[in-house]
């Protein structure tokens, strides 16, 4: 979640219970390198990014509270309008799967959730995400959570998903956790962000461990 795939030279882009019943929309087409699945959860829809979210992006992920552990995003819409035609071209290429976050009767997003391959085959792969600090604690971050591992394990055929954490961002730890993921380690000064390099928690999800899980979910309400 620290690293987004996204950088504003175009190199590299922007990274950083309750069961869900996901549905997804039957409009959407079979292929997701073709475009991706509208999924809809509880609290949130979970789409395609479009240019016209560049501004609603940009303050998400410009603010001081969620900045701080990502990556630095561009910082205009035009770089925002541009990281999403990326984003784009990457999901054609099926090398890499970024979501809006919409919450029911809204039509911005307030955040993002994206997917990038690891190994060639998108067997493991590397997720991460940023939700604005206004919805934070509201269930927003497991129902979206949710879906995304759902669409990365059983769409994509991904078969171990990985994220990494500063080891200092206890908040993005502790959705980790929460969605069941499994510390691994800490790797040392492997995170550059304002000319300090910090720690990161490695964490990972493995596809058998998930179906385990889901088969003994039960409703809950998260606070």
């Amino acid at each position: 979640m620290d690293k987004m795939a996204y950088q504003p030279n175009l190199q590299r882009a922007v990274a950083t219970v309750e069961h869900a019943h996901t549905a997804i929309l039957p409009t959407a087409t079979p292929d997701w390198r073709q475009q991706l699945p509208t999924m809809v959860g509880t609290r949130v829809t979970l789409r395609e990014l479009k240019l016209s979210d560049a501004p609603a992006l940009l303050a998400t992920m410009t603010a001081e509270e969620v900045a701080r552990f990502i990556s630095t995003p561009p910082d205009t819409v035009e770089g925002f309008e541009r990281f999403i035609q990326w984003a784009q071209r990457e999901r054609g290429h099926g090398r890499y799967a970024c979501f809006a976050v919409v919450p029911h009767g809204m039509t911005h997003p307030i955040g993002l959730f994206q997917l990038r391959q690891i190994d060639s085959g998108f067997t493991t792969a590397e997720w991460g995400f940023a939700i604005a600090s206004a919805f934070w604690g509201g269930g927003y971050f497991v129902d979206a959570g949710r879906m995304i591992v759902d669409f990365a394990i059983d769409t994509v055929g991904v078969t171990r998903l990985e994220a990494r954490s500063a080891v200092a961002n206890g908040r993005g730890n502790g959705a980790l956790r929460k969605m069941g993921a499994v510390q691994e380690g800490v790797l040392r000064r492997a995170f550059r962000k304002d000319g300090r390099y910090l720690d990161q928690a490695l964490w990972s999800i493995l596809a058998a461990d998930w179906r385990q899980a889901k088969s003994v979910w039960r409703p809950e309400i998260v606070h």
